[in-house]
């Protein structure tokens, strides 16, 4: 499909119904079937931009955003893929390929809403940081002194476990257990119920403050921090002191026991490991993911998000230089050494194949898969696959592959 460009409000004009090291390149290094291992992956100083979306000049037919869409959904990575670009003067085009029904091949919603997942710890990260930048939280300090006797476990001890550890996953902390989506899709887990699933295990060494270990418990003490601190839930504390202020309309916090998502909606999909048939997933309830992955946004509100944190909107250039400072992240593990990033404090840094680093995240969840970042001159992009895994090989490369792409053609 032909890239859907938008109205002053950045949506389309027309809408489905719904129903430190060397830099790598993002799809680098070796590429087999243990990609799809690579789960919940996971800008920001300038001036000048058009903050409000303006409606964007005609382009070619095919650029190498809707090309690179076209290329994922031709492969079977996923049924649909959407993906919105803010480039660097606020002007918007969003993009779909492939179909957002398998069986009626209904198109993909221009814009659609979908599970974030993981991008989430954005906006956990910024609360806290936003604590910090009041004076009511210290990174430095043991979380102990906010929750006491809450980490305690074997191998791990909140006295020695701080907030800029939590937030750049450097705590050691273990990670809670993840059933099959048929158990946790249709379950109500409190936060509690992970750190317990979380806490029976050993620690991970090393000692906080070595190296990222990718964790969502680390996002649950996070999101309780924040809780304990304000005397008031996450979910308002995010929506009055990040998506109100700067204008995130179209994310929110889903209520408690809420499996449905606002319309119109990208379906998510999972591969029947038998049939390899695609089986809707969208409707799940997503209270296991939390602090660490529970919201919903659109591509271009998440750009949205993008362009306010990097041009201060939300936290001071200090914090967010903290934000930003960040240590090397394999997240292939071993298996794939090539595969190098940065993580902050909540933030994930991509060295890209047309130099410079863009800063964003990522989330995985069954039925969506997205990537979000902005480059230094303000250019952010989101992508998303409406697929949790592929069932093609090197599918969570290609995905890496076509953000790059399109981070790179604003070059």
């Amino acid at each position: 499909m032909s890239p859907q460009h938008t109205d002053r409000s950045g949506k389309a004009i027309t809408n489905d119904d719904g129903t430190a090291t060397p830099r790598k390149r993002f799809g680098a290094g070796r590429r087999t079937a243990a990609a799809l291992a690579l789960v919940a992956l996971v800008g920001f100083a300038g001036i000048g931009i058009q903050y409000a979306d303006a409606a964007q000049a005609q382009r070619p037919k095919k650029d190498t955003v809707q090309r690179s869409l076209d290329a994922l959904v031709k492969a079977g990575v996923a049924p649909g893929a959407l993906a919105s670009v803010r480039d660097s003067k606020g002007r918007v085009t969003n993009y779909t390929a492939g179909v957002n029904d398998p069986r009626t091949r209904a198109k993909v919603p221009t814009d659609g809403y979908v599970r974030m997942a993981s991008n989430t710890k954005m906006f956990t990260a910024v609360a806290v940081l936003q604590l910090v930048d009041e004076g009511k939280v210290q990174l430095d300090e043991p979380i102990e002194t906010y929750l006491p006797g809450l980490v305690r476990g074997k191998g791990f001890d909140g006295h020695t476990i701080t907030v800029r550890h939590l937030l750049g996953m450097t705590s050691g902390l273990p990670e809670y257990d993840l059933p099959d989506v048929s158990v946790w899709g249709d379950r109500y887990y409190e936060p509690r119920d992970m750190l317990d699933s979380a806490f029976a295990h050993e620690a991970h060494a090393p000692a906080p403050g070595g190296q990222v270990q990718y964790r969502n418990a680390n996002y649950i003490v996070a999101g309780l921090l924040v809780q304990k601190v304000t005397g008031r839930p996450i979910s308002e504390v995010i929506t009055n002191k990040i998506l109100k202020p700067v204008g995130l309309h179209e994310t929110y916090w889903p209520g408690v026991g809420d499996k449905t998502i606002r319309r119109p909606y990208a379906k998510g999909y999972l591969p029947d490991p038998e049939t390899m048939k695609w089986v809707d997933t969208t409707q799940v309830d997503p209270s296991i993911a939390w602090a660490a992955g529970q919201m919903i946004s659109t591509p271009s509100d998440l750009n949205k998000f993008l362009v306010a944190l990097q041009y201060g909107k939300l936290i001071s250039p200090a914090t967010l230089a903290e934000m930003r400072d960040s240590k090397v992240f394999h997240p292939g593990g071993e298996a794939f050494p090539d595969l190098v990033w940065q993580y902050g404090l909540g933030a994930t840094g991509y060295d890209l194949s047309c130099g410079g680093r863009a800063w964003g995240h990522g989330g995985d969840i069954d039925g969506y898969s997205s990537r979000s970042a902005i480059t230094a001159d303000g250019r952010a992009v989101t992508i998303v696959v409406t697929a949790g895994s592929s069932p093609v090989p090197d599918g969570v490369f290609q995905v890496l592959d076509a953000f790059d792409a399109a981070l790179c053609a604003g070059r």
